[in-house]
């Protein structure tokens, strides 16, 4: 059974602030236990694949909803995903970053 997202759009123009991160709901972030990996434009998708796999001290569970919760925002701000599953990122996600 897939994991279901808990991710909602919650869009902010341009770069978070540290007080405007504080504020964001929990539903904002791809780990919404940790608050880590904001997911509010098309950017913080990028991102979030990109380090996905240096985000540390969670759970198989929790990277299952967080690649659910990313695979939503991704949707949401129209970014193409190409790995299925979480497992597939690593030190190099097929996923582009214009980061790079």
């Amino acid at each position: 059974m897939a994991t279901q997202p808990t991710w909602k759009p919650h869009t902010e123009p341009g770069k978070l602030s540290a007080k405007d991160r504080k504020e964001l709901p929990d539903s904002a972030f791809a780990f919404p236990n940790q608050r880590k990996a904001p997911l509010t434009n098309a950017s913080h998708v990028q991102n979030a694949l990109a380090r996905f796999d240096q985000v540390q001290d969670v759970t198989d569970a929790e990277r299952d909803l967080a690649f659910a919760n990313i695979q939503k925002a991704a949707e949401h701000y129209g970014v193409h995903v190409e790995e299925k599953s979480w497992h597939e990122l690593g030190q190099k996600p097929h996923t582009k970053n214009p980061a790079h």
